[in-house]
């Protein structure tokens, strides 16, 4: 049978009008409608994020200085990296690739066609181009005649490739993320807690969440409609009928996933909520079985779920030197203390480099009217307060040292679930550090409120 079979499918409060709003909601640029979706770490395409990141994991806790740029695909029965790799030391990376398809949960019978022991590991490795490397290990502004050689590596190093990036605060939530991301963040991960700990024992890997948040006057008022797609196996409990199963996954997936975040959320489900569980009607084939994988294909689920601008480059099997990776994380930290310190109810900050060279081309802010000071004024305490060179990134957050930190596993961590606003990992652009410096240095030359 296949996915789109919609035997025993109930659609509950759906409207009838495919177009019609249930609250009859006036569209305006204050009033509306956003959805973000989340993926859970055996989606194929974070399968290839994770892997890229337990590469890029091992190589640098190896190897801190390593130039790794690690790409993963995965389909039926094979996993296949490929890149560029340069480093002092060795990484057996089919053990890793190996271990990270287990570690998701693709494990014999559990993983539905797809199994980290009997799967293909095909690797394509070569060096770093010496024409990037070149740029990098000697900024374009240590490279003219009268250039002082002795500097330091943060005035040394530049961008690893040019490029613009993004970072983004609200103050929607705790921890200054966008509400529809934060929450198909919690249930693509709750999704996933429940069948690793057995609570739903015939949920496989594979899944999605999607949550339609309704805004009235620019602000969440209420949940709109929350989707949870989740693969499983054919038969739960004995029981075979698509339809029965069907409603036994709506069941649990209510109770033990949907029930289980929104009971310590401001914003809770209302009677006119719709929530769509396997809309498709059968979920069995998934993972990389059921569609190719590939490294940086989620780059919306990382950020900020499309409520703020994106600049296309992925993360995951980067080292720290490539700025797509370590300069959003920057402009997340610029963004996040903005909206900490007060000055802003939500910020935009944009980075744009240029291969070689290590200080930004341009810094842009926004806080699309909700500043407390002019945005000029913001812009000022940006270059006043941090430095966005790419060493002086990697030097602050010590990218090039978490991995060992933290027992040679850090990026892979992130590489599901969202690499911005996370709570339950130390994550250093997180830190709100610099807010109450930012508040003081703003109040010392406006009336904001302390």
């Amino acid at each position: 049978m296949c996915r789109n079979d919609v035997a025993g499918l109930e659609l509950k409060n759906l409207p009838a009008g495919r177009n019609k709003l249930r609250r009859n909601l006036k569209m305006t640029p204050r009033n509306f409608l956003f959805t973000s979706e989340s993926v859970t770490e055996g989606h194929p395409d974070k399968v290839c994020d994770q892997i890229s990141d337990a590469i890029l994991d091992e190589f640098l806790t190896k190897y801190p200085q390593a130039r790794v740029a690690a790409e993963t695909t995965v389909t039926t029965g094979m996993a296949l990296v490929c890149g560029e790799i340069t480093a002092d030391c060795y990484v057996d990376i089919p053990s890793v690739v190996r271990n990270t398809i287990k570690n998701i949960g693709y494990v014999g019978r559990e993983g539905g066609g797809f199994d980290y022991k009997t799967c293909a590991v095909l690797t394509s490795i070569d060096e770093q181009s010496c024409d990037i490397a070149g740029g990098v290990n000697k900024a374009y502004e240590t490279r003219h005649d009268n250039a002082d050689t002795s500097v330091s590596e943060t005035e040394n190093i530049g961008a690893g490739d040019q490029g613009i990036m993004f970072g983004y605060a609200c103050n929607e939530t705790p921890e200054l993320m966008p509400l529809p991301i934060s929450l198909a963040h919690k249930l693509s991960y709750r999704l996933a807690q429940v069948r690793k700990q057995n609570i739903l024992n015939y949920l496989r890997p594979d899944g999605k969440s999607q949550v339609t948040v309704e805004y009235v006057d620019g602000k969440p008022s209420r949940i709109d409609t929350v989707l949870i797609s989740t693969q499983h196996d054919p038969e739960i409990n004995g029981v075979s009928d698509n339809s029965k199963v069907q409603e036994i996954i709506r069941n649990d997936i209510k109770k033990y996933v949907i029930d289980a975040v929104f009971e310590n959320e401001s914003i809770k489900l209302d009677d006119s909520t719709k929530i769509l569980v396997n809309p498709s009607g059968r979920f069995v084939v998934g993972g990389p079985q059921g569609d190719a994988g590939l490294t940086g294909r989620k780059i919306i689920v990382d950020t900020y779920g499309g409520y703020s601008r994106h600049g296309g480059g992925a993360f995951s099997g980067k080292d720290p030197t490539k700025v797509d990776r370590s300069a959003a994380y920057a402009a997340r930290y610029v963004a996040k203390n903005i909206v900490a310190a007060g000055l802003a109810d939500k910020c935009e900050i944009e980075l744009a480099y240029a291969i070689g060279v290590a200080e930004p081309v341009s810094i842009m802010v926004d806080t699309f009217g909700t500043g407390k000071i002019s945005d000029d004024e913001i812009s000022e305490l940006v270059a006043k307060n941090f430095d966005l060179r790419p060493a002086a990134i990697i030097n602050q957050f010590d990218l090039r040292g978490l991995p060992a930190k933290n027992g040679g596993k850090f990026y892979q961590l992130i590489a599901a679930y969202g690499h911005m606003g996370r709570t339950d990992i130390d994550v250093p652009w997180e830190r709100a550090d610099k807010a109450e410096l930012l508040k003081s240095q703003a109040c010392g030359c406006c009336s904001c409120s302390k």
